[in-house]
């Protein structure tokens, strides 16, 4: 295995997330030697462009990986769980974009701005977070650096693009049925979409009353920080947007901290960048952090109801397709190339 320049395989190609990784690999030069697509056998023939070439996208099977070193998945937790290991026994890396393994103890779960060293306590599977977890931690770490962070609670506004290309269709088509004045039925996510939003759609665990999704960014927060004890609460909601996530965090620190204190730390973090304009009420928005690496971070204050200091609120938005899978994905394979 030659991991100076790597034979890379994308397990998912064609869907929303397969095509940013492609995008990622070339805007920001990915070493590799070789690129291969694959997918379902219903899109093998398929031709997609990478650095002006044509490339055919060939069907998914357990004799796919051999002479991949590194194997970007994104193409559902049941296709990771099969194939993940045949790609390992095959001597790939595989750099993983569902929930299958993030929390497997043995399984790094990593985000290159966090936890970077994580990665090399690799077992032959990396798993990237999931995207709510990504957009609300990568600008807390820095701060949780400098001043320990015990609670926090997020509450999201999650786009289409997290449900998947077709989610995606659903929302352009509903919207233009509903303006239209047309009937429309949704087949993708549970309830209408079109000027709507409702509790995101993973199933609710009724010990606890709390869906998949919110329990994940409990759980990989958590795994990420190194931190049992951090509090954690999550409300998450899908709302009509096509591709960026935006959260509203509330932030209590181990000691006082002022909104300069944040601006400052936030000001040297990679990853984010701060739009915090209060004089003209500009703030993060999802339609300014689609296509963009960076997490956007405003709406930076202090928690008025916490008498104490210790608290804050934030707002934030980042591309869910980008920094929330595919280019987060990417960023844990240069890790290994380095």
């Amino acid at each position: 295995m030659s991991l100076s320049s790597p034979v890379v395989a994308i397990v998912g190609a064609t869907g929303a997330v397969g095509v940013e990784f492609m995008e990622c690999l070339e805007k920001r030069k990915f070493p590799l030697k070789e690129l291969r697509l694959l997918a379902s056998a219903r899109s093998a023939g398929k031709l997609m462009t990478f650095k002006g070439q044509n490339l055919t996208v060939t069907e998914l099977t357990e004799s796919s990986f051999k002479g991949v070193d590194i194997a970007l998945f994104s193409a559902g937790g049941g296709i990771s769980k099969k194939f993940g290991p045949i790609a390992v026994q095959a001597g790939a890396i595989v750099v993983d974009n569902s929930s299958a393994f993030r929390m497997d103890p043995t399984v790094p779960l990593v985000i290159p701005e966090v936890n970077p060293e994580a990665a090399k306590a690799h077992k032959g599977i990396l798993a990237n977070p999931n995207c709510s977890t990504i957009i609300a931690i990568t600008p807390l770490w820095p701060i949780h650096q400098k001043n320990r962070i015990v609670r926090f609670i997020a509450s999201t506004y999650q786009a289409a693009s997290g449900a998947g290309a077709a989610a995606m269709e659903e929302l352009r088509e509903s919207t233009r049925a509903h303006l239209e004045g047309r009937d429309y039925q949704n087949t993708v996510l549970p309830h209408p979409y079109a000027f709507n939003l409702f509790s995101h759609n993973t199933k609710i665990d009724p010990a606890n009353g709390y869906n998949e999704e919110e329990m994940k960014m409990v759980k990989e927060t958590k795994k990420i920080f190194g931190d049992e004890s951090i509090r954690i609460s999550a409300t998450c909601v899908r709302v009509p947007v096509l591709r960026a996530h935006s959260e509203a965090l509330m932030v209590e620190c181990e000691r006082p901290i002022t909104p300069d204190e944040i601006r400052a730390i936030l000001a040297k973090a990679p990853g984010v960048k701060i739009v915090d304009d209060i004089e003209k009420n500009y703030m993060p928005m999802p339609k300014d952090a689609s296509g963009q690496d960076d997490i956007l971070c405003g709406r930076i204050r202090t928690d008025i109801s916490d008498p104490s200091g210790k608290s804050f609120c934030m707002f934030v938005a980042g591309d869910q397709l980008l920094k929330g899978a595919a280019l987060n994905a990417v960023q844990i394979a240069e890790l290994l190339v380095k």
